[in-house]
């Protein structure tokens, strides 16, 4: 297999750079295109100069069994994922499905049993996978350097509530949830993805501001190891910033809306992380794991710990009270 043919699912906004990146890649081909929108793709051609003409769908179904195809991107509403990546998978497809990528711990595991079970490549499209920095970070951490994590403070403030108003976005039954489950999700990620914590204890309020999903949230979790995680998401922000501080035994790491540093203990110089380009991405990752020439580094399992920290955030803000992670997901 020299040439990975490709087949989006969604052509809305995000499309575009996939769409871009994959073109790109010498071993990749576009294939088909699927959205219920028949105006998505007159803007998907005219955001991406030079994609060829390719067969359109409005039903993914039809377009899996029309079009022969190697691998699809799931580029849809969040709840739409887990039936769009399921019957890719049972078409013996590789996909590669934007954050998040399912609404539910269940669904998660039942995407992870299916890709074991098909025996095919599945990516989570969190690009901080791929981001110097943030690899950086999780590599000196895994490195023992620094001692245990003991505490983690992240901050992300966005006016997602002004700018999603009247779009899927707030929409339960498209959305599966608010910004917690939006671009929270990233946030989430990458702390647990860095730092290799698992949430024991989650207390969690949000705030919707009367509308149908959450908007802030204030989430405080103690970790099996005994650290503590203080995560502000605010979607009623009047400017957008991302901050997140891990304090360790030895030192401290701070990244401040993508300037980032370490301090050790003792130490008067700052540690940086290398200032060498990204040389990767979750599509070009995607063609090289189904070609064999690389492994996942954003992975089904990543995204099945932000989706079980994630509900039971939801759970502990419906019932006023911390819960026992392990105990939620077992009932």
């Amino acid at each position: 297999m020299s040439r990975i043919r490709v087949g989006l699912i969604g052509c809305g906004g995000i499309a575009a750079g996939h769409a871009q990146r994959l073109l790109n890649i010498p071993e990749a081909e576009l294939g088909a295109l699927c959205d219920i929108d028949p105006q998505a793709f007159d803007r998907l051609y005219k955001r991406v100069p030079g994609m060829p003409e390719l067969p359109t769908f409005a039903d993914y179904r039809q377009m899996l069994e029309a079009v022969p195809l190697d691998a699809v991107q799931v580029l849809t509403p969040h709840t739409l994922h887990f039936e769009q990546t399921m019957d890719s998978l049972k078409q013996g497809l590789h996909v590669l499905v934007e954050k998040p990528m399912v609404c539910t711990t269940e669904h998660a595991m039942a995407v992870i049993d299916e890709m074991h079970t098909r025996k095919k490549v599945v990516l989570v499209s969190y690009q901080r996978h791929y981001q110097g920095g943030f690899r950086f970070i999780r590599e000196l951490l895994a490195s023992g350097s620094m001692g245990e994590v003991q505490y983690v403070s992240a901050l992300q403030g966005q006016d997602w509530l002004k700018n999603t108003r009247g779009t899927w976005r707030q929409e339960p039954e498209l959305s599966g949830g608010g910004q917690m489950n939006d671009s929270g999700s990233h946030l989430l990620d990458i702390i647990l993805w860095t730092t290799g914590l698992e949430p024991y204890t989650v207390h969690a309020t949000c705030e919707n501001f009367n509308a149908p999903v959450d908007i802030n949230t204030a989430l405080s979790v103690v970790c099996t190891n005994g650290a503590q995680l203080s995560i502000s998401i605010v979607g009623n922000s009047a400017e957008w910033r991302e901050d997140i501080t891990i304090w360790t035994e030895h030192g401290v790491i701070y990244y401040r809306n993508g300037h980032m540093e370490v301090k050790m203990r003792g130490q008067k110089e700052a540690l940086k992380p290398p200032g060498q380009p990204d040389e990767d991405n979750p599509d070009r990752n995607l063609i090289n794991a189904i070609l064999g020439r690389d492994t996942v580094k954003s992975r089904p399992e990543d995204a099945l710990k932000v989706i079980q920290l994630t509900e039971t955030a939801w759970h502990s803000s419906s019932v006023g009270a911390p819960v026992s992670m392990s105990d939620f997901l077992a009932s």
